[in-house]
């Protein structure tokens, strides 16, 4: 019998394709299978309520975000861990730091401090004999100006435990805070040979240091809490200050250069880095980051104030009776307490009037000046004679007919 080649070859291609065919069909089942899995799984996880997120990894969260630098983060896993475990005396711990260091990282987080504040008093509320919670209710107490009360609250801490290194750093700050400065820098100098409490105990160290007129071994103190922490922006403040009060302009500089390297929308830094300049009489700097400031607080004083200041001592006295006012109205459009307030915006602002010659601006911002110094006890003074600013005539009233 003769093979019929072509017979052959047309039976052989006829079977590939049958099996080309079974194959892509398997595929297009699996592909179905695969897409109905998938769409099952989204279906499940948009029915089906997300697992909750453990306390415990809330806090670590904040602990991680807190060596990095990250206050925000840190406060947002804190509160997390809270709301998960309203007992966690750790994360309230971390929560009320964030919040205080928070508070000095810019000219506008002083509500931060008051935070801390209810938060603690809270906590303390709660847990009236936590040792743990009285320290930090001492500690956020000292931070919102209020030492006498957190001196006592710390001391009931320590009498409970002696050990507890943040209730000896609330005691210390606090008596720094009512001028016992050599008990404040023995009982920080305590907290900064603890390891868990080392970065505040070095902090305070330094903060007493300053007190004391110290200030090289306030740089000390406050490099030694940066190496702890280099993230921490209050930090850098600090020891920008230190370094001002030794007259190393160059290390006060880098200080602030630093803050706008990890925080480049800080306007506090760029306040700082204006009145640095001006004392080194670097007029165009100065003008520059003071503008700077102005720009992106407009509803802050101290900038207009600073900005005022430098257009006066460069002799642009309609530039500083523009900015000084600016200053005054803002404070008492924003309730500043009168004893509060800045003096210089009223009293370099009428002398900018008077050097223009602009009488009615000048007196304006006199008769306001002594109306505040009629409704509240002032220190500065300033006065003149019974016919007014010399050079501005004050109209008479015309005699009754």
């Amino acid at each position: 019998m003769r093979i019929e080649r072509s017979s052959s070859r047309l039976s052989f291609r006829r079977q590939r394709r049958r099996r080309s065919g079974c194959l892509s069909l398997a595929v297009l089942i699996g592909m179905v299978v695969g897409a109905l899995a998938m769409s099952w799984n989204w279906l499940g996880g948009r029915l089906m309520p997300a697992a909750q997120p453990r306390a415990e990894d809330a806090l670590t969260a904040a602990e991680q975000s807190f060596a990095q630098g990250d206050l925000n983060a840190t406060i947002e896993h804190a509160r997390r861990a809270l709301e998960t475990d309203p007992s966690d005396d750790a994360a309230l711990v971390l929560l009320a730091r964030a919040l205080i260091y928070r508070s000095y990282v810019d000219y506008n987080r002083g509500a931060d401090r008051q935070a801390a504040l209810d938060i603690t008093a809270e906590a303390l509320a709660n847990q009236s004999n936590s040792v743990i919670r009285q320290a930090i209710r001492a500690y956020a107490l000292q931070a919102s100006g209020q030492p006498v009360e957190a001196a006592r609250i710390a001391a009931d801490a320590l009498k409970l435990d002696s050990t507890n290194g943040l209730a000896r750093v609330a005691l210390a700050l606090a008596y720094g805070g009512v001028g016992s400065f050599e008990i404040a820098l023995r009982e920080s100098q305590q907290v900064a040979l603890d390891p868990v409490w080392q970065l505040e105990g070095q902090r305070a160290m330094a903060i007493s240091y300053s007190d004391l007129g110290d200030y090289r071994s306030a740089i000390k103190a406050v490099d030694a809490a940066i190496r702890l922490n280099r993230h921490l922006i209050p930090l850098y403040f600090e020891r920008a200050l230190y370094a001002m009060q030794t007259g190393d302009a160059d290390q006060a500089t880098a200080a602030y250069f630093q803050v706008l390297s990890y925080d480049p929308e800080n306007v506090k830094a760029r306040l700082r880095l204006c009145e640095l300049s001006s004392l080194l009489r670097e007029r165009e700097a100065a003008i520059q980051y003071c503008q700077d400031v102005t720009q992106r607080a407009p509803d802050w004083s101290d900038g207009w104030y600073q900005l005022g200041m430098e257009y006066f001592l460069q002799g642009n006295f309609q530039g500083a009776q523009q900015a000084l006012h600016r200053c005054s109205t803002l404070q008492t459009m924003q309730n500043v307490p009168i004893p509060n307030r800045r003096f210089e915006c009223w009293y370099v602002q009428g002398q900018a009037a008077e050097i223009l010659g602009d009488c009615a601006n000048l007196i304006a911002t006199y008769n306001e000046f002594r109306a505040m110094q009629t409704s509240a006890d002032i220190q500065e003074t300033w006065t003149y004679p019974p016919e007014g600013p010399p050079g501005c005539v004050t109209p008479t009233a015309p005699p009754p007919p």
